[in-house]
């Protein structure tokens, strides 16, 4: 007997389905318009390849502006955690951003980010209540719960970084792409000490070596090291630090790609303007170049006395 269904009907269906996740990841997608730090501007901004969702996902904290800092210290010290305290009180003078990238650039990849979003966050409140700053540890569980609940070629490279009011940009990476600094003194992106880009694995691929369970499961051939916390510095007024996902430094034209030259000459045409104003530049001249391929995200993080 055929199938007496309207296939107009389905098509209305699966089309208010995916208005509804599309209202779903708007809210997910909310990045605030300004932080608290007053030498450090800020600005992150994501480009979907379909124009709607993608893989590409940025989450800030504004520790000020998302969490009673003073109540946590407060019962930090009623509980004689003094040590606790006094990290909690140090958030006051950072901005921590995620930037994730999942495997992949269609809408319903936008659902491993969004489950990223969750996972995080709630995970940093635990982590403020317990031990007064973000620490490694979280990134270690949340490899292992997307390790064990998302397919093998689903996963996600991601950096955590925290800039303080003195420039220190303390992160780590999941297989992500470095970051990059612009010195405005030499006018240029300068080299970073290898050292200091130390990244791993991205989240969900491999399991952890601190993953003892695992162990009773299988014997796998790759484990995940643990997480190096890197450290760079903006040293002058006027340097910038540019976090990006692959899709920048895989843009190109056919023939010349737009990463460095073309990236370096428009940073140096915007370098005086806003963080705003130097994401929209770089956007608009990766689209100068050519159509894009991928989603695209951009965070600068620009010291500005």
């Amino acid at each position: 007997m055929a199938n007496s269904e309207d296939p107009r009907e389905t098509l209305r269906a699966l089309g208010e389905e995916l208005s509804n996740f599309q209202a779903i990841m708007e809210h997910v997608r909310s990045i605030p318009s300004q932080f608290t730090m007053d030498n450090v501007d800020i600005y992150g901004e994501t480009f979907p390849l379909n124009g709607v969702d993608g893989g590409d996902h940025i989450i800030f904290l504004d520790f000020v502006e998302r969490y009673d800092l003073d109540h946590l210290a407060h019962c930090a010290l009623r509980a004689g955690h003094d040590a606790r305290a006094a990290r909690l009180k140090s958030l006051e003078d950072r901005i921590g951003v995620l930037l994730a990238d999942a495997s992949g650039h269609s809408s319903t990849d936008a659902l491993l980010t969004a489950m990223l979003h969750q996972a995080f966050l709630t995970g940093v409140l635990y982590e403020l209540e317990m031990n007064g700053h973000v620490t490694a540890k979280l990134f270690e569980i949340l490899n292992t719960r997307f390790h064990r609940s998302s397919a093998v070629t689903k996963y996600l490279t991601m950096i955590y970084g925290e800039i303080s009011e003195d420039g220190t940009f303390r992160f780590i990476s999941a297989g992500h792409p470095k970051p990059m600094i612009f010195s405005s003194e030499f006018n240029c992106f300068v080299n970073i000490d290898p050292s200091r880009l130390t990244t791993t694995f991205p989240v969900g691929m491999f399991p952890a070596e601190t993953d003892v369970d695992e162990r009773l499961d299988s014997e796998p051939l790759v484990y995940k090291k643990k997480y190096t916390v890197n450290e760079v510095n903006l040293m002058a007024p006027g340097d910038i630090l540019l976090l990006a996902t692959d899709g920048l430094f895989e843009h190109s034209d056919g023939e010349v790609d737009f990463v460095p030259d073309q990236l370096q000459a428009t940073v140096r045409r915007v370098k005086n303007g806003s963080a705003k104003e130097i994401v929209a530049a770089i956007h608009g001249a990766m689209m100068a170049c050519a159509p894009p391929e991928d989603d695209v995200s951009l965070v600068v993080i620009k010291r500005t006395r």
